[in-house]
């Protein structure tokens, strides 16, 4: 006899596939517009604003859409479209990245585990888009699903932490983190990790609203990013606060202080 769950699976199966279709279709679509626009000289303000406010449905539509067991399929997809969204240089200079928080937020509600997410993503979310508050919300809801066995997942509270210092200048609250992230870090067998965030914590402890404080994080910004235009920003950052980036030819990164010798290697 089939029973009801059967079928019940089915129509869930048929709905997911039928949804992905539709989606598939309309991403390719839109995929193809900047490329489109740019072979036909068609890129102008309209356009990319027309292109946000699409994306902003597809996003709001993905966030409350149903995954069928399909998390990491799911998931995948919506950072294919972020890294589209955050290549797109014509677009972003008109836009800006508004949008980013929103991927990550679907990223988040759909597979917390993604860790390599919160990485990309998370910089473009606070500093480029200068939405920290909706980043930092967004990691602590991850960091719900999230345990320190989980492969490189004490980036995620390094990340947190690093946003609460910057733009949040929450230092309670980064002091958390740090603390987490060592923790989790040495648990991982990221012993440099560990004591560079358990030092970050003794030094907040000391120095609250240093500057030193904001160029460690931006160091830490600098060797964990993984492209060129958020490690340009960061190395800019360092400097306009006094520091000094020193990059070695074997490639370790050191950071010469305002006032003092060396701190913070990675």
């Amino acid at each position: 006899m089939i029973s009801f769950n059967f079928f019940k699976t089915k129509f869930n199966q048929t709905i997911f596939y039928l949804t992905t279709i539709v989606f598939c279709g309309a991403s390719i679509i839109y995929l193809q517009m900047p490329m489109a626009r740019q072979l036909m000289g068609n890129n102008t303000k309209a356009n990319f604003e027309q292109d946000e406010k699409i994306a902003k449905i597809q996003l709001d539509l993905l966030k409350n859409m149903p995954s069928f067991g399909f998390k990491n399929l799911l998931s995948d997809w919506i950072m294919l479209q972020f890294l589209q969204y955050f290549g797109d240089g014509e677009a972003r200079k008109v836009v800006g990245f508004s949008l980013s928080p929103d991927y990550l937020e679907a990223i988040v509600q759909h597979d917390p585990k993604f860790i390599q997410a919160y990485l990309m993503i998370s910089p473009a979310s606070s500093m480029f888009a200068g939405l920290p508050n909706r980043t930092v919300e967004a990691m602590a809801k991850g960091l719900e699903q999230l345990s320190p066995d989980i492969s490189d997942a004490y980036y995620v509270w390094l990340y947190k932490g690093v946003d609460e210092i910057l733009f949040i200048a929450d230092t309670e609250e980064a002091k958390k983190s740090y603390t987490m992230a060592s923790k989790w870090a040495k648990i991982a067998g990221n012993e440099a990790i560990a004591k560079s965030a358990s030092d970050t914590v003794q030094f907040l402890e000391t120095n609250p609203d240093s500057t030193d404080a904001q160029i460690g994080a931006w160091l830490m910004v600098f060797v964990n990013s993984r492209d060129t235009y958020t490690r340009q920003l960061a190395k800019n950052s360092i400097e306009n606060l006094g520091g000094e980036l020193q990059i070695k030819p074997d490639g370790r990164v050191s950071v010469r202080l305002p006032r003092e010798e060396n701190v913070a290697k990675g």
